[in-house]
């Protein structure tokens, strides 16, 4: 069974069109990640999936109903935390899970759920206290009540430190072990690559790009990154550089102090160093980095890649706030009442 499955999905709102034309699948038991730039249409994407925002063409299904006609269905399986989560500042943490608890029908315990997510010890405060950390992981928790089917995360880890974003890494690999779909939008990139199986870019509403990390890589010519270390008193001569750029494989030669940063091909590395040596620099030390999903990221964003490149500067829309009903508050208020569904 597909989790969530659009099929020529187009969207547009006044003048401004925010996906168009969309196929996307993502299967069951998969954790997914979403990516793109401010404007790209994800936000859109995601109140389509969830029926707060209606496809101007196009189908939507998710967990093998359709969204339009089975939302209230679907959101009764769906765990939601959505970006810009806003709290009822009089009621306190384990109140709002109650609530999501009650609204799913579900039996969790309410304070297994606040431990879960490390709120216990704060779980009488009123939540208009909460710092937006603290706020996030109230969401996250309201989100998980019910062991939902399918968790749709929107920047997830916004606000949060360095362990809470740890932890969040945890409970999205604990579920999807469980058997849940989870699909991760975010722009902190190495949260997305350390728990995604696969990733899809999205591109002025258009999807440019799915696959695995590794798949990416391997797509844009899996190129690495080779920092070289300089011996010697007079580093490397700009003949030296001249001769690793004239390399095949090499498409990069960057100066940092006294290393060298080589962008190159992975059979292209031997031959940086034997260059080097050739010209009478001596090499103390070397190691090579991946492209990271920034890396990639770029590239299918600004024209590096198959299928990137940007003739403009977006389509027009805010991801922060692109569907027309998405105000602030409002819309985040609207987030909290589907959490609880």
């Amino acid at each position: 069974m597909t989790a969530i499955e659009l099929r020529g999905v187009t969207k547009e709102f006044a003048d401004v069109t925010a996906v168009r034309g969309l196929d996307l699948t993502v299967e069951e038991g998969e954790v997914y990640g979403f990516l793109g730039p401010n404007g790209a249409g994800k936000s859109t994407t995601i109140d389509m999936v969830l029926d707060l925002v209606r496809p101007t063409e196009g189908t939507v299904r998710v967990l093998d109903q359709d969204a339009t006609a089975d939302g209230v269905a679907i959101r009764r399986r769906t765990g939601v935390l959505p970006d810009g989560f806003a709290v009822y500042d009089r009621l306190s943490g384990r109140k709002h899970v109650e609530f999501a608890v009650r609204s799913k029908e579900a039996d969790d315990d309410p304070d297994a759920l606040l431990d879960r997510v490390g709120l216990l010890d704060d779980a009488d405060r009123k939540a208009g206290g909460y710092s937006k950390g603290m706020r996030q992981r109230l969401a996250l928790a309201m989100a998980l009540a019910g062991a939902p089917d399918l968790l749709i995360l929107d920047e997830p880890s916004s606000g949060l430190d360095p362990a809470g974003a740890k932890e969040m890494r945890e409970i999205v690999r604990t579920e999807a072990d469980r058997g849940a779909t989870v699909f991760f939008s975010s722009h902190i990139l190495e949260q997305v690559e350390a728990v995604c199986d696969r990733v899809g870019i999205l591109r002025e509403g258009e999807l440019v790009a799915e696959d695995s990390v590794e798949g990416l890589r391997e797509a844009v010519g899996g190129e690495e990154t080779l920092e070289i270390a300089i011996g010697g008193a007079d580093g490397a001569s700009d003949a030296a550089v001249d001769a690793v750029h004239d390399l095949d494989g090499v498409s990069r030669v960057d100066r940092d102090g006294d290393a060298l940063v080589v962008s190159c091909a992975d059979g292209a590395k031997t031959r940086v160093i034997g260059a080097l040596e050739d010209a009478g620099v001596a090499v103390a030390d070397f190691h090579t980095r991946e492209a990271s999903l920034e890396d990639l990221f770029l590239a299918y964003t600004e024209g590096d890649a198959p299928g990137g490149g940007s003739e403009g500067g977006g389509d027009g829309a805010d991801d922060d706030g692109e569907s027309a009903d998405d105000d602030g508050d409002g819309a985040a208020d609207a987030g909290t009442e589907e959490v609880s569904r």
